[in-house]
């Protein structure tokens, strides 16, 4: 079986060296490059190609803009975070920039193989402390959208959430909608403003909870 081609990145030389010694131990995984900042990661990953690269997201540097070019230019490779910020909304942020998993460093060495082999399999996956919380996280959402007047989407909001149902990021649906990016962030503050909700995750939530005299949601 053909193994799985790894790339590590992370400023802590000490973790960056115990994840070295975790792939080196499991068969089925090759490490062929490494990094320590954002744009270290990022020439590894044009250069080498991986399949998964795993990235601190706070090295030092634009990590997101590294984590977004990777997806972008690498072709193949998909990108797996591995941070100790617990936040949602970072989450969030690191999986809009195209992450394709998130994964807690507190985790266990088993989850974290366990996701480099979903995200390569073109899963999207997140450490289970974390996807707990992001669950009561929408659950709160759902409660305050529940609790407010009933909301109606013009014919754009709700392609563009239909769009994000998908799993679109901002440049895809400006792409396909021939807006600006510009346009689309505009849109996506306008629809967190409508449904009471501070991120793109919660407009998911709350818009699946609307009255059904509001605009349909579209689907391709």
């Amino acid at each position: 079986m053909k193994s799985i081609s790894l790339a590590l990145a992370d400023d802590h030389p000490l973790m960056l060296s115990g994840l070295l010694e975790l792939f080196k131990t499991e068969e089925e995984f090759e490490v062929v490059g490494t990094g320590s900042n954002a744009d270290e990661a990022l020439e590894v990953g044009l250069r080498s190609a991986p399949d998964v690269f795993i990235v601190d997201i706070m090295m030092p540097g634009n990590v997101f803009d590294t984590i977004l070019k990777l997806v972008r230019y690498g072709g193949k490779t998909k990108v797996l975070a591995f941070s100790a910020m617990s936040r949602s909304d970072i989450a969030i942020k690191t999986l809009d920039a195209g992450a394709s998993g998130y994964v807690l460093k507190g985790s266990s060495p088993q989850e974290l193989i366990e996701g480099v082999k979903a995200v390569h399999r073109g899963e999207t996956f997140i450490t289970r402390a974390l996807a707990c919380k992001l669950v009561e996280e929408q659950r709160l959402a759902s409660l305050r959208v529940a609790a407010g007047p009933p909301v109606k989407l013009s014919i754009r909001e709700a392609q563009i959430i239909a769009m994000l149902t998908r799993g679109c990021t901002n440049r895809q649906i400006a792409s396909e909608l021939k807006i600006s990016e510009k346009t689309v962030k505009n849109y996506m503050t306008v629809l967190m403003q409508k449904l009471n909700v501070r991120n793109r995750l919660e407009v998911l939530i709350a818009a699946q909870k609307l009255d059904h005299d509001g605009a349909p949601i579209l689907r391709h």
